[in-house]
């Protein structure tokens, strides 16, 4: 049963103790026999005796194998150490059946005279040196342990060297075993039932002390209720119904009181049992759900890392019961922290970057030094630190450092101990990154005024540069500007003169190239008029000078004069108004130069046969004014950036290369200083609205607008 147990819960060292359930089930069958054979005679003793032999015959390489393996490989050996081992075995099978083994057995009380042959000392030969292979190999295994670990393998030899040594003087004495001589057999089985359950729960050979103290607490609960119930039960029976005991005392009310008082004692009872077992076999030791609480409580309490994995190391030393305990940290791909309990070890580069490569091809499960013995280089590296335990640290598909805990103070390390690290190990890594996330956050905060500072100085001398330069380029606008109106303001004066025939006669083809060049004057002018208000704009310098003006009157002038250029264009000007005067107060030039902006860019962005309809109308208390258009339109995703300065549509950019996109700009800052509200709506590829909204004086309101003449 116990070896059972052990096969069930060690699942890291599955062929170790599979070898050890076979070894103890053949000791224990090979005994049985014999013992059998004390109690019969003549042919059905012969053959139990032949049948121990043939047990002999594998119990001693499974013996040997047990040895090999103990105490944590999870893998048998290759097919070439089966042979090795179990061969011979084989070979002596049939021998042990044969007369020359043993020919006949003959019993005088509990004395046992055998009659053996030539096999029975090639039998014995055979028993003899695999049973020293096997003590040969725990011998050496307890030479390179160290602590309870050798102690386990010293007393797990001499378990099984007992039973096997008496087995083989009782069975191979001469041919004659004496009175009382087959008694050594059980007793030396008891001596390794004996040897075997103090390695398991002195040494803690195979960690089952677990089950055992929770089989003595449970069994223990189980007979103080049982016989505190009965006894109750038999005190009350005799007290209420005198000497004799009925059957309606089961279904009475006492006996539900005395159910109800068992299942309060229940609780108070088992932490009796526990708190004994406990004292007996768990002395120092911890409740796994105590240590979770006040584990979580401590790394959610501390965030700097340092002050964190100094806390953590000393909880897990303490609670474990390790010798040191240390954390090592990559902060970064050059930096590390590496903190924990007083004078412990600290890990050189190259051996962290062993353990790296190591858990890279492994996997990410806890490293025990018990079991890394297969990689030399691992092994080694953590005996010269006095490590025994070490847990990667994984966070995502990196490892970001590991936990080391030394040699245990006590009895070893357990199975328990090592689940209870492995399940703290995802709290750990969040508690780390978040304490890691913590520190880059203060390292930034620790600069970031110096940051902001340094920041601030740059922008406000680059600011200062680029007022500087923004000025400058105001003044260049406006000196050149002003230096470009008075030689075009000469052309265009000599381009009308030449037109109006001062100079004499011109042909038609002549008078054609003159108003396409007075034209292009004009629209020079206009635009150095542009840049020149952009300029006073920027320079706070842009007056709008209101004066009464009749603006029906300017709209129908503006329109005369762009028909000629909208004739070339083989497009129509189309002006419509109900009202035959409306003078209101504003800046005449100004507005002129917004009404034939938004004309003239009609007439360039329109297509050839087509209406471009001007209207001008009073609506409510405003005068508003429209251009409509069917030309390309301005895409949906542009409108919004449409009034800004210097802005341009794509397509408009493609139609007419040569604008400047101020035209628009200047227009919502003239209407707006006017108080008004621009007017515009386009769809693409369809046409466009544009136009304003310019308030009627209030003192108007009610009366005719000539009487703003006066």
């Amino acid at each position: 049963m116990i070896a059972l147990i052990v096969f069930m819960r060690r699942s890291r060292a599955r062929a170790a103790y599979l070898s050890f359930v076979f070894t103890i089930s053949l000791i224990m069958a090979w005994q049985a026999t014999q013992m059998l054979s004390l109690f019969t005679t003549g042919e059905l003793a012969l053959c139990l005796l032949r049948i121990s032999i043939a047990i002999a015959n594998f119990m001693t390489p499974f013996f040997l194998l047990f040895a090999m393996l103990f105490p944590y490989e999870d893998a048998f050996p290759k097919k070439r150490i089966f042979v090795q081992l179990f061969i011979p075995a084989l070979l002596l099978l049939p021998m042990t059946f044969h007369p020359a083994m043993i020919s006949s057995v003959s019993h005088v009380g509990l004395s046992q005279t055998l009659v053996t042959g030539l096999f029975y000392d090639v039998q014995a030969a055979y028993t003899i040196i695999m049973v020293l292979l096997a003590a040969i190999v725990l011998l050496r295994k307890a030479l390179r342990a160290k602590g309870d670990e050798k102690k386990a393998i010293v007393f797990i030899l001499a378990a099984f060297i007992v039973p096997l040594v008496t087995g083989t003087l009782a069975n191979f004495g001469g041919g004659s075993i004496e009175n009382g001589a087959i008694l050594f057999v059980p007793i030396s089985f008891l001596i390794t039932a004996g040897l075997i359950a103090y390695a398991m729960v002195r040494h803690q050979l195979f960690d089952i002390r677990l089950t055992i103290v929770r089989t003595i607490t449970y069994g223990g609960v189980l007979l103080t209720l049982s016989g505190t119930y009965y006894l109750l039960a038999y005190i009350l029976s005799i007290s209420i119904f005198g000497t004799e005991a009925t059957t309606s005392f089961s279904i009475s009310p006492v006996n539900i009181v005395l159910a109800l008082v068992l299942a309060f004692l229940f609780q108070p009872v088992k932490r009796f049992f526990d708190r004994w077992t406990n004292r007996i076999f768990f002395r120092d030791t911890y409740t796994s759900d105590d240590f979770f609480a006040k584990f979580s409580r401590l790394l959610a309490s501390v965030s700097d890392l340092r002050g964190l994995l100094g806390r953590a190391s000393a909880e897990l030393v303490s609670t474990m019961k390790a010798k040191q305990g240390f954390f090592y940290v990559h902060v970064s791909s050059s930096h590390h922290i590496s903190e924990g309990t007083l004078h412990h070890s600290r890990l050189m580069a190259g051996d962290v970057a062993l353990l790296d490569k190591y858990v890279k091809q492994k996997g990410n499960g806890i490293i025990v030094a018990e079991i890394v013995r297969d990689d030399q280089s691992i092994y080694r590296m953590m005996s010269e630190y006095k490590i025994a335990i070490i847990l990667p640290l994984r966070h995502i598909d990196s490892v970001i450092g590991y936990l080391c805990l030394g040699d245990h103070q006590g009895s070893g390390y357990t199975q328990r101990d090592i689940r209870v690290l492995e399940t703290v190990t995802d709290e750990l890594v969040v508690a780390i990154q978040n304490s890691l996330s913590i520190q880059a956050v203060k390292e930034i905060n620790a600069t970031l005024q110096q940051r902001i500072d340094v920041a601030t100085k740059e922008l406000r001398s680059s600011n200062s540069q680029l007022r500087h330069l923004d000025e400058v380029k105001d003044e260049f606008m406006s000196m050149a500007s002003h230096q470009l109106r008075t030689p075009l303001t000469s052309i265009k004066g000599y381009l009308s003169m030449v037109l109006e025939e001062d100079m004499g006669k011109i042909t038609p083809q002549q008078r054609t190239v003159l108003n396409e060049a007075f034209n292009s004057s004009e629209r020079m002018v206009r635009l150095i008029a542009d840049f020149l208000n952009v300029s006073r704009l920027q320079t706070g310098k842009f007056i709008v000078e209101r004066n009464p003006v009749d603006v029906v009157s300017v709209v129908g002038s503006e329109v005369e004069s762009l028909k000629m250029i909208a004739n070339t264009h083989d497009m129509k000007l189309a002006y419509h108004s109900k009202e035959k005067e409306l003078i209101i107060p504003v800046d005449e030039a100004k507005l002129r130069q917004v009404i034939m902006n938004f004309i003239d860019n009609s007439i360039y962005y329109s297509k050839p046969n087509t209406t471009i309809n001007v209207s001008l109308e009073r609506i409510d208390d405003d005068i508003a004014f429209k251009v409509v258009d069917t030309g390309i339109g301005v895409p949906k995703d542009e409108q919004e950036m449409l009034f800004n300065k210097f802005f341009r549509a794509k397509n408009a950019r493609q139609q007419r290369p040569d604008g400047t996109g101020v035209g628009l700009y200047l227009a919502k800052k003239v209407v707006t200083a006017h108080g008004g509200k621009m007017i515009f709506s386009s769809v693409e590829g369809q046409g466009s609205t544009f136009g304003f909204r310019i308030p009627l004086p209030k003192l108007q309101a009610g009366s005719e607008a000539n009487n703003l003449k006066d």
